[in-house]
């Protein structure tokens, strides 16, 4: 059937040919989009007394997404970015033949039309049609009217369609441009350079995660898409530069779920002189700054929550908020054994594998993680998680370390950046002692990179955010599929 219908659109394809019209035009002069049309009609109707003597002509353009024949009249829907507006096209006004022609107009086609914005009796604000010209002919048929698209899989998978069905999905993916778009002017503004660094990495550091593997011909040596871009910043700061953050794709070959895809987009920067402290407080003033220009404001809704990021934020120490939302105290005990004894008698399942470290993560993503809902700082991590965090001045068994959490989501990851080239290869060499034990995600030893901390690094403090999450929020999207134009999929199965 769908070749049929396809073939019945090729038939008016040729038949537009013959009569001489290209049926895919290469360019077309709008005098405005459509939304424009609209505003200015309601801006000058609001200043006049007699709205029907109003002469404002238009050229627009659009995608035909309905059409009513009634006779010797038409009524049509046209769309673009920028919203729709009903079209009323009469034989007597644009001629028997273009009157005719309209047979082979679709749904889905792309026309542009000339003449008059008039309210119409019901008091719809339509083109009153001089003329039109057909721009591309569309070979297949749009989702059904009424009912749109509404398979998740098909949505992903075909994103174009999804956005041509569900006009409010284009309208997220504009809020999540939005959110890369304020976060970059705040750091410019606040002296920051937006810098590059390599997708293609010799060696995969910078965060505990499993890379992608892939081969290089010329130099006949293995690369990895990079599962952060930090080690590479963190020589630009050796370098010279004080403050400098990328807006990078990072890749980790780890499990798909509502908040992760192996495919993502993180926000990452670095300031000499600073420490996690102060970073905090600007980590805040940043993204009270976004949600603002997104959101409209500092109070919005997420997943049935109504999210209040007025400053001051929350702020508790990973411990606290351990005691707090799961009921034991990890902070008491260095001991593996111990540890997940007190977590599993919390109802957090422990796999033999994990370490310290792992078990008080797996204890704060299952009972603390889901109690996060209004914006906290959590700090001062345990030192087996934070690799590359500088120790807490006071407490050698933690780290200098934050993340923020608002709706559940954990949104972005801080330290005190370790500049100390003698404890970071100690570091390295007790995460090489994790991989040879069976922990795949845990850091390489970069000697390069050592080299750079050996020269000096001033004292630093380093921020990463993640931009799908924060976009997820934002948009009170549940999955992060939502927000990403075309994730990650399984492969569909032929049968």
């Amino acid at each position: 059937m769908a070749d049929e219908l396809i073939q019945h659109r090729i038939d008016k394809l040729e038949r537009i040919r013959a009569r001489g019209d290209n049926p895919y035009k290469y360019a077309f002069e709008r005098s405005c989009a459509i939304g424009e049309a609209r505003a200015a009609f309601e801006a000058t109707e609001s200043e006049v007394e007699d709205p029907s003597a109003i002469d404002q002509q238009v050229t627009v353009a659009g995608r035909l997404m309905a059409t009513r024949d009634q006779g010797k009249v038409t009524f049509a829907d046209l769309r673009d970015e920028t919203g729709k507006i009903q079209l009323f096209i009469k034989k007597n006004t644009v001629g028997d033949e273009a009157y005719a022609a309209l047979k082979d107009l679709d749904i889905g086609d792309f026309i542009g039309v000339t003449g008059l914005v008039k309210r119409t009796r019901m008091g719809e604000i339509t083109v009153f049609a001089e003329g039109y010209t057909i721009l591309t002919k569309a070979l297949r048929g749009l989702p059904e009217k009424y009912h749109g698209l509404t398979d998740v899989e098909t949505r992903y998978r075909q994103r174009y369609l999804d956005m041509i069905a569900n006009p409010e999905v284009m309208e997220t993916f504009k809020d999540r441009i939005k959110v890369v778009a304020s976060m970059r002017a705040f750091l410019i503004d606040k002296g920051f350079l937006e810098v590059e660094t390599p997708m293609l990495q010799p060696i995969p550091g910078g965060a505990t995660a499993r890379p992608f593997i892939t081969h290089h011909n010329t130099y006949d040596r293995d690369l990895y898409l990079r599962v952060a871009p930090e080690l590479y910043l963190k020589r630009l700061i050796v370098g010279g530069f004080e403050k400098v953050f990328e807006i990078n794709r990072n890749f980790r070959n780890e499990g798909v779920d509502t908040q992760h895809n192996p495919e993502f987009t993180m926000m990452e920067l670095y300031e000499a002189y600073q420490d996690y402290l102060g970073l905090m407080d600007e980590t805040e003033e940043l993204f009270c700054a976004v949600i603002e220009a997104v959101a409209g404001g500092l109070t919005f809704p997420y997943q049935g929550d109504t999210i209040d990021a007025s400053r001051p934020w929350k702020r508790q120490t990973l411990f606290d908020a351990i005691r707090e939302y799961a009921g034991i105290d990890l902070e008491r005990t260095r001991d593996r054994g111990e540890a997940a004894k007190l977590a599993e008698g919390a109802g957090v399942g422990i796999q033999p594998e994990m370490g310290y470290g792992k078990i008080v993560d797996e204890v704060l993503s299952e009972r603390v993680q889901p109690k996060l809902i209004q914006p906290t700082f959590l700090y001062d991590y345990p030192i087996e998680l934070s690799p590359l965090a500088k120790k807490k001045r006071d407490n050698p068994a933690l780290t200098e370390r934050f993340q923020a959490f608002i709706g559940r989501l954990e949104l972005c990851n801080a330290f005190s950046e370790l500049n100390d080239p003698i404890d970071q290869r100690e570091r390295f060499e007790a995460q090489l002692r994790l991989r040879e034990g069976g922990d795949d995600e845990a850091q390489v030893l970069d000697e390069d990179f050592l080299t750079a901390l050996e020269v000096g690094m001033p004292p630093t403090a380093g921020l990463g955010i993640g931009i799908d999450r924060l976009a997820m929020l934002l948009t009170d999207s549940a999955s992060i599929r939502e927000v990403i134009l075309f994730p990650q999929l399984r492969t569909i199965q032929q049968s």
